[in-house]
């Protein structure tokens, strides 16, 4: 199995050979695991938004990737307890490529929702 560094850390190997099907040099990328998942959406966002992360609040996997949710200071206030915060939803294929984004909600540290 030939391992090779690219794409973030992730390895890449090549996909087991049948006989007949083989073609060429393709790669297999390993699909993202959660905490893989859960990094690479909070970087994407602080990459997108230049904002300061809070931390990752959810994580799905769905059909086709993940969707992540990811807290991010969006306006710095005195005291610290009335900053201004962003929930975003990041959705990324299962190689970890970044497919799109959006800003859920906005709401006061401290007020949000409650169960």
């Amino acid at each position: 199995m030939d391992r090779i560094r690219g794409d973030g850390d992730r390895a890449r190997r090549r996909e087991p050979e049948p006989e007949d099907e083989w073609e060429g040099d393709e790669e297999y990328v390993e699909p993202l695991s959660a905490a893989e998942a859960a990094r690479e959406g909070l970087r994407q966002i602080v990459e997108l938004t230049g904002r300061e992360p809070v931390g990752t609040t959810s994580l799905k996997a769905v059909r086709d990737g993940w969707l992540v949710g990811v807290e991010v200071v969006e306006d710095r206030r005195i005291p610290a307890s009335t900053d201004l915060l962003g929930l975003y939803e990041v959705q990324l294929d299962i190689d970890g490529a970044l497919l799109g984004y959006r800003r859920v909600r906005r709401y006061q540290r401290g007020k949000g929702e409650v169960g």
